[in-house]
Protein backbone atom coordinates (compact mmCIF):
# COMPACT_ATOMS: atom_id res chain seq x y z
CA UNK A 1 0.00 0.00 0.00
CA UNK A 2 0.75 3.74 -0.30
CA UNK A 3 0.17 6.95 -0.86
CA UNK A 4 -0.48 8.91 -4.13
CA UNK A 5 0.20 13.03 -4.48
CA UNK A 6 -0.77 14.44 -7.51
CA UNK A 7 0.88 17.61 -7.96
CA UNK A 8 0.27 20.63 -10.01
CA UNK A 9 0.02 18.14 -12.73
CA UNK A 10 -0.35 19.89 -16.22
CA UNK A 11 -1.35 17.71 -19.59
CA UNK A 12 -1.59 19.27 -23.23
CA UNK A 13 -2.00 17.25 -26.38
CA UNK A 14 -0.21 19.87 -28.83
CA UNK A 15 -1.61 23.42 -28.07
CA UNK A 16 -5.06 21.67 -26.84
CA UNK A 17 -4.83 21.73 -22.84
CA UNK A 18 -6.46 19.12 -21.00
CA UNK A 19 -5.47 19.36 -17.19
CA UNK A 20 -4.54 22.91 -15.69
CA UNK A 21 -2.20 22.16 -12.42
CA UNK A 22 -4.84 19.11 -10.86
CA UNK A 23 -3.31 19.06 -6.94
CA UNK A 24 -4.55 15.81 -5.24
CA UNK A 25 -3.29 13.86 -2.28
CA UNK A 26 -4.64 10.43 -1.66
CA UNK A 27 -3.47 8.74 1.82
CA UNK A 28 -2.96 5.05 2.47
CA UNK A 29 -5.47 3.17 1.76
CA UNK A 30 -7.64 5.64 1.01
CA UNK A 31 -11.01 5.16 -1.80
CA UNK A 32 -10.66 7.95 -3.92
CA UNK A 33 -13.11 8.53 -6.91
CA UNK A 34 -12.37 10.84 -9.61
CA UNK A 35 -15.96 12.41 -11.02
CA UNK A 36 -17.00 14.48 -13.51
CA UNK A 37 -19.02 14.60 -16.63
CA UNK A 38 -17.07 13.26 -20.12
CA UNK A 39 -14.65 15.27 -21.20
CA UNK A 40 -13.39 16.56 -17.97
CA UNK A 41 -10.15 14.90 -17.86
CA UNK A 42 -10.26 12.45 -15.15
CA UNK A 43 -10.08 9.15 -17.19
CA UNK A 44 -6.63 11.18 -18.71
CA UNK A 45 -5.02 11.89 -15.11
CA UNK A 46 -5.61 7.86 -14.09
CA UNK A 47 -3.57 7.21 -17.11
CA UNK A 48 -0.89 9.75 -16.24
CA UNK A 49 -1.12 7.99 -12.94
CA UNK A 50 -0.78 4.57 -14.87
CA UNK A 51 1.91 5.45 -16.62
CA UNK A 52 0.04 5.28 -20.30
CA UNK A 53 0.27 9.31 -21.02
CA UNK A 54 3.38 11.81 -20.36
CA UNK A 55 2.87 14.71 -18.31
CA UNK A 56 3.46 18.24 -19.51
CA UNK A 57 4.11 19.37 -16.00
CA UNK A 58 4.13 19.00 -12.42
CA UNK A 59 4.91 15.79 -10.41
CA UNK A 60 3.33 12.08 -9.70
CA UNK A 61 4.39 10.71 -6.41
CA UNK A 62 3.35 6.73 -5.43
CA UNK A 63 4.65 5.75 -1.65
CA UNK A 64 7.01 8.81 -2.10
CA UNK A 65 9.12 8.52 -5.21
CA UNK A 66 8.47 10.70 -7.84
CA UNK A 67 7.09 8.28 -11.10
CA UNK A 68 7.38 10.63 -13.85
CA UNK A 69 9.60 8.80 -15.96
CA UNK A 70 9.06 5.76 -14.28
CA UNK A 71 7.59 2.75 -16.91
CA UNK A 72 4.43 1.47 -16.14
CA UNK A 73 5.74 -1.70 -14.99
CA UNK A 74 7.71 -0.44 -12.76
CA UNK A 75 5.28 1.48 -10.79
CA UNK A 76 3.63 -1.23 -8.75
CA UNK A 77 -0.09 -0.40 -9.72
CA UNK A 78 -2.39 -2.64 -10.95
CA UNK A 79 -5.52 -1.08 -13.41
CA UNK A 80 -8.73 -2.60 -14.24
CA UNK A 81 -10.17 -1.26 -17.56
CA UNK A 82 -13.64 -0.36 -18.81
CA UNK A 83 -13.64 -3.49 -21.53
CA UNK A 84 -12.17 -6.19 -19.10
CA UNK A 85 -9.09 -6.88 -21.41
CA UNK A 86 -9.16 -10.55 -21.51
CA UNK A 87 -7.17 -12.45 -23.89
CA UNK A 88 -10.18 -15.03 -25.39
CA UNK A 89 -7.93 -18.00 -26.07
CA UNK A 90 -6.77 -18.02 -22.09
CA UNK A 91 -8.92 -19.72 -19.59
CA UNK A 92 -9.91 -17.58 -16.10
CA UNK A 93 -6.50 -19.37 -14.96
CA UNK A 94 -4.42 -18.37 -17.11
CA UNK A 95 -5.95 -14.55 -17.62
CA UNK A 96 -5.09 -14.32 -14.10
CA UNK A 97 -2.03 -15.86 -13.95
CA UNK A 98 -0.51 -14.12 -16.93
CA UNK A 99 1.55 -11.52 -15.58
CA UNK A 100 2.78 -13.76 -13.00
CA UNK A 101 3.65 -15.76 -15.79
CA UNK A 102 5.24 -12.71 -17.21
CA UNK A 103 7.60 -11.74 -14.23
CA UNK A 104 8.73 -15.93 -13.99
CA UNK A 105 7.12 -16.17 -10.70
CA UNK A 106 7.08 -20.25 -10.08
CA UNK A 107 4.04 -22.43 -10.77
CA UNK A 108 3.05 -22.84 -6.80
CA UNK A 109 3.56 -19.39 -6.66
CA UNK A 110 1.00 -18.39 -9.60
CA UNK A 111 -1.28 -21.24 -8.24
CA UNK A 112 -1.36 -20.34 -4.37
CA UNK A 113 -2.05 -16.77 -5.73
CA UNK A 114 -4.37 -17.23 -8.14
CA UNK A 115 -6.56 -19.64 -6.26
CA UNK A 116 -6.70 -17.19 -3.38
CA UNK A 117 -7.97 -14.31 -5.56
CA UNK A 118 -9.98 -16.75 -6.96
CA UNK A 119 -11.74 -17.58 -3.54
CA UNK A 120 -12.10 -13.42 -2.76
CA UNK A 121 -14.20 -13.34 -6.07
CA UNK A 122 -15.74 -16.63 -6.02
CA UNK A 123 -14.71 -17.30 -9.29
CA UNK A 124 -12.93 -20.64 -8.01
CA UNK A 125 -15.46 -22.72 -9.89
CA UNK A 126 -14.78 -20.46 -13.06
CA UNK A 127 -11.09 -21.73 -13.46
CA UNK A 128 -10.71 -23.32 -16.33
CA UNK A 129 -13.44 -21.27 -18.47
CA UNK A 130 -12.85 -18.64 -21.42
CA UNK A 131 -13.89 -15.47 -21.27
CA UNK A 132 -16.35 -16.31 -24.04
CA UNK A 133 -18.04 -18.49 -21.52
CA UNK A 134 -18.32 -15.89 -18.77
CA UNK A 135 -21.18 -13.59 -18.02
CA UNK A 136 -20.18 -9.83 -17.72
CA UNK A 137 -19.69 -9.86 -14.21
CA UNK A 138 -17.54 -12.75 -14.12
CA UNK A 139 -15.46 -11.11 -16.52
CA UNK A 140 -14.93 -8.07 -14.53
CA UNK A 141 -14.23 -10.05 -11.77
CA UNK A 142 -12.04 -11.71 -13.72
CA UNK A 143 -9.97 -8.63 -14.63
CA UNK A 144 -10.03 -7.48 -10.62
CA UNK A 145 -8.18 -11.36 -9.91
CA UNK A 146 -5.61 -10.27 -12.33
CA UNK A 147 -4.93 -7.52 -11.09
CA UNK A 148 -5.11 -8.82 -7.01
CA UNK A 149 -2.68 -11.13 -7.78
CA UNK A 150 0.04 -8.59 -8.32
CA UNK A 151 -0.58 -7.14 -4.81
CA UNK A 152 0.16 -3.51 -6.33
CA UNK A 153 0.67 -0.79 -4.01
CA UNK A 154 -1.86 0.83 -5.76
CA UNK A 155 -5.26 -0.16 -7.88
CA UNK A 156 -6.91 2.20 -11.15
CA UNK A 157 -10.25 1.59 -11.62
CA UNK A 158 -11.26 3.31 -14.96
CA UNK A 159 -15.11 2.91 -15.23
CA UNK A 160 -15.31 -0.53 -14.69
CA UNK A 161 -18.97 -1.09 -14.54
CA UNK A 162 -20.46 1.03 -17.53
CA UNK A 163 -20.68 -2.13 -19.96
CA UNK A 164 -23.25 -4.18 -17.34
CA UNK A 165 -26.68 -3.45 -16.70
CA UNK A 166 -27.92 -1.55 -14.31
CA UNK A 167 -29.01 -4.26 -11.26
CA UNK A 168 -25.46 -5.73 -11.83
CA UNK A 169 -23.81 -2.46 -11.56
CA UNK A 170 -25.70 -2.24 -8.33
CA UNK A 171 -24.06 -5.71 -7.39
CA UNK A 172 -20.37 -5.40 -8.48
CA UNK A 173 -19.89 -1.52 -7.02
CA UNK A 174 -20.70 -3.49 -3.30
CA UNK A 175 -18.27 -5.72 -4.38
CA UNK A 176 -15.60 -3.47 -4.90
CA UNK A 177 -15.96 -1.30 -2.23
CA UNK A 178 -15.86 -4.45 -0.04
CA UNK A 179 -12.76 -5.58 -1.28
CA UNK A 180 -11.40 -2.99 -0.96
CA UNK A 181 -12.37 -2.79 2.66
CA UNK A 182 -10.71 -6.43 3.13
CA UNK A 183 -7.46 -5.67 1.20
CA UNK A 184 -7.26 -1.71 2.08
CA UNK A 185 -5.01 -0.96 -1.00
CA UNK A 186 -5.07 2.31 -1.82
CA UNK A 187 -7.65 2.67 -5.06
CA UNK A 188 -8.20 5.44 -7.39
CA UNK A 189 -11.53 4.74 -9.07
CA UNK A 190 -12.86 7.03 -12.27
CA UNK A 191 -16.50 7.27 -13.13
CA UNK A 192 -19.30 9.85 -14.93
CA UNK A 193 -21.79 8.43 -12.34
CA UNK A 194 -22.11 10.22 -9.23
CA UNK A 195 -24.06 8.03 -7.55
CA UNK A 196 -21.19 5.43 -7.89
CA UNK A 197 -19.40 8.00 -6.78
CA UNK A 198 -21.80 8.72 -3.35
CA UNK A 199 -21.50 5.20 -2.52
CA UNK A 200 -17.96 4.03 -2.75
CA UNK A 201 -15.42 7.12 -2.30
CA UNK A 202 -13.89 8.03 1.37
CA UNK A 203 -13.08 10.88 -0.93
CA UNK A 204 -14.48 12.11 -4.05
CA UNK A 205 -12.62 14.71 -6.57
CA UNK A 206 -15.16 16.53 -8.61
CA UNK A 207 -13.50 17.65 -12.28
CA UNK A 208 -14.58 19.99 -14.58
CA UNK A 209 -12.69 21.06 -17.72
CA UNK A 210 -9.55 19.40 -16.18
CA UNK A 211 -9.79 21.61 -12.63
CA UNK A 212 -11.00 20.23 -9.47
CA UNK A 213 -14.20 21.92 -8.54
CA UNK A 214 -14.04 20.37 -5.39
CA UNK A 215 -12.82 17.52 -3.04
CA UNK A 216 -14.22 16.12 0.35
CA UNK A 217 -16.06 13.26 1.55
CA UNK A 218 -19.45 11.96 -0.13
CA UNK A 219 -21.67 14.02 2.58
CA UNK A 220 -19.45 17.31 2.74
CA UNK A 221 -20.21 17.61 -1.32
CA UNK A 222 -24.04 16.67 -0.72
CA UNK A 223 -24.66 19.10 2.05
CA UNK A 224 -21.85 22.00 1.47
CA UNK A 225 -21.67 21.61 -2.45
CA UNK A 226 -18.55 24.66 -2.83
CA UNK A 227 -20.66 26.41 -6.08
CA UNK A 228 -23.36 25.82 -8.59
CA UNK A 229 -21.56 23.28 -10.95
CA UNK A 230 -21.07 20.49 -7.81
CA UNK A 231 -24.08 21.17 -6.59
CA UNK A 232 -25.91 20.63 -9.50
CA UNK A 233 -23.48 17.64 -10.21
CA UNK A 234 -24.03 15.44 -6.77
CA UNK A 235 -27.16 13.98 -5.87
CA UNK A 236 -29.92 12.48 -7.68
CA UNK A 237 -32.26 13.84 -9.00
CA UNK A 238 -30.25 17.07 -8.98
CA UNK A 239 -31.15 20.22 -7.12
CA UNK A 240 -33.38 22.65 -8.22
CA UNK A 241 -31.72 25.99 -9.12
CA UNK A 242 -33.82 28.96 -9.45
CA UNK A 243 -32.59 32.52 -9.79
CA UNK A 244 -33.64 35.76 -8.56
CA UNK A 245 -32.65 38.12 -5.61
CA UNK A 246 -32.71 38.71 -2.40
CA UNK A 247 -34.71 42.04 -0.58
CA UNK A 248 -37.13 41.88 1.81
CA UNK A 249 -35.75 39.49 4.17
CA UNK A 250 -37.10 36.91 1.31
CA UNK A 251 -35.55 35.35 -1.88
CA UNK A 252 -37.95 37.07 -4.86
CA UNK A 253 -38.03 34.17 -7.46
CA UNK A 254 -39.51 34.29 -10.83
CA UNK A 255 -43.39 35.10 -10.98
CA UNK A 256 -42.85 37.17 -7.76
CA UNK A 257 -42.89 34.33 -5.59
CA UNK A 258 -41.48 34.92 -2.24
CA UNK A 259 -39.28 31.74 -0.81
CA UNK A 260 -38.48 31.36 2.79
CA UNK A 261 -34.06 31.96 3.38
CA UNK A 262 -31.86 30.15 5.90
CA UNK A 263 -30.27 31.64 9.29
CA UNK A 264 -27.38 33.78 8.61
CA UNK A 265 -28.40 34.27 4.53
CA UNK A 266 -27.38 37.98 2.98
CA UNK A 267 -29.53 41.12 3.15
CA UNK A 268 -29.74 41.90 -0.47
CA UNK A 269 -27.80 40.99 -3.96
CA UNK A 270 -28.23 38.80 -7.11
CA UNK A 271 -28.36 35.10 -6.42
CA UNK A 272 -29.11 31.10 -7.39
CA UNK A 273 -31.23 29.58 -4.75
CA UNK A 274 -30.31 25.76 -4.61
CA UNK A 275 -33.31 23.51 -2.92
CA UNK A 276 -32.50 19.43 -3.53
CA UNK A 277 -35.90 17.63 -4.57
CA UNK A 278 -36.04 15.61 -1.21
CA UNK A 279 -35.73 18.57 1.22
CA UNK A 280 -39.70 19.89 -0.55
CA UNK A 281 -42.11 18.73 1.68
CA UNK A 282 -45.70 18.95 1.45
CA UNK A 283 -47.48 21.91 3.36
CA UNK A 284 -51.30 23.21 3.56
CA UNK A 285 -49.74 26.62 3.80
CA UNK A 286 -46.76 26.11 1.21
CA UNK A 287 -46.16 27.73 -2.16
CA UNK A 288 -48.33 27.21 -4.82
CA UNK A 289 -46.99 24.50 -7.09
CA UNK A 290 -48.75 23.63 -10.44
CA UNK A 291 -48.13 20.17 -11.12
CA UNK A 292 -46.99 19.08 -14.52
CA UNK A 293 -45.64 15.39 -14.44
CA UNK A 294 -46.34 12.85 -11.73
CA UNK A 295 -43.81 9.93 -11.81
CA UNK A 296 -44.34 7.53 -8.88
CA UNK A 297 -41.07 5.49 -8.29
CA UNK A 298 -42.31 3.21 -5.54
CA UNK A 299 -40.10 4.09 -2.98
CA UNK A 300 -40.79 7.72 -3.55
CA UNK A 301 -43.08 9.97 -5.76
CA UNK A 302 -41.05 12.45 -7.79
CA UNK A 303 -43.60 15.59 -9.15
CA UNK A 304 -42.57 17.88 -11.84
CA UNK A 305 -44.31 21.35 -11.02
CA UNK A 306 -44.33 24.88 -11.43
CA UNK A 307 -43.80 27.31 -8.80
CA UNK A 308 -44.09 30.81 -10.23
CA UNK A 309 -42.04 30.84 -12.57
CA UNK A 310 -40.01 28.32 -11.42
CA UNK A 311 -39.58 24.89 -12.80
CA UNK A 312 -39.17 22.82 -9.93
CA UNK A 313 -38.85 18.65 -8.85
CA UNK A 314 -40.20 17.23 -5.94
CA UNK A 315 -39.43 13.92 -4.35
CA UNK A 316 -41.92 12.83 -1.96
CA UNK A 317 -42.26 10.02 0.45
CA UNK A 318 -45.87 10.23 0.67
CA UNK A 319 -48.37 8.09 -1.70
CA UNK A 320 -49.72 11.11 -3.74
CA UNK A 321 -52.75 11.44 -6.13
CA UNK A 322 -52.85 14.21 -8.20
CA UNK A 323 -53.44 15.08 -12.00
CA UNK A 324 -51.55 17.60 -14.72
CA UNK A 325 -52.82 21.02 -13.71
CA UNK A 326 -53.62 20.63 -9.95
CA UNK A 327 -52.14 22.41 -7.33
CA UNK A 328 -50.12 21.01 -4.80
CA UNK A 329 -49.17 23.15 -1.67
CA UNK A 330 -45.12 22.79 -1.03
CA UNK A 331 -42.79 24.25 1.32
CA UNK A 332 -38.62 23.97 1.57
CA UNK A 333 -37.00 23.58 4.68
CA UNK A 334 -34.74 26.40 5.60
CA UNK A 335 -31.93 24.67 6.77
CA UNK A 336 -31.15 22.49 4.00
CA UNK A 337 -31.80 25.80 1.29
CA UNK A 338 -28.62 26.33 -0.65
CA UNK A 339 -27.26 30.30 -1.81
CA UNK A 340 -24.93 30.54 -4.49
CA UNK A 341 -24.07 34.37 -5.95
CA UNK A 342 -25.03 34.22 -9.48
CA UNK A 343 -22.23 36.01 -11.19
CA UNK A 344 -19.16 33.59 -9.77
CA UNK A 345 -21.34 30.76 -8.84
CA UNK A 346 -19.70 30.12 -5.56
CA UNK A 347 -21.67 29.31 -2.50
CA UNK A 348 -22.62 32.26 -0.07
Amino acid sequence: MATVDIRQVYKNFGSTKILHGVSVGIEDGQFVVLVGPSGCGKSTLLRMLAGLENISGGEIAIGGRVVNNVPPKDRDIAMVFQNYALYPHMTVFQNMAFSMKLAGAPKEVMEREVQKAAKILGLGDLLHRFPRQLSGGQRQRVAMGRAIVRNPQVFLFDEPLSNLDAKLRVQMRSEIKELHQRLKVTTVYVTHDQIEAMTMADLIVVMNHGRIEQAGAPLELYDRPANLFVAGFIGSPAMNMIEGRIEGGAFQGPGGVAWPLPAGAPTSGEVVYGIRPEHLRLDPNGLEGVVNVLEPTGSETQVVMHVGGAHLLGAFRERISTRHGEVLRVSPDPSLIHLFDKATGQRL
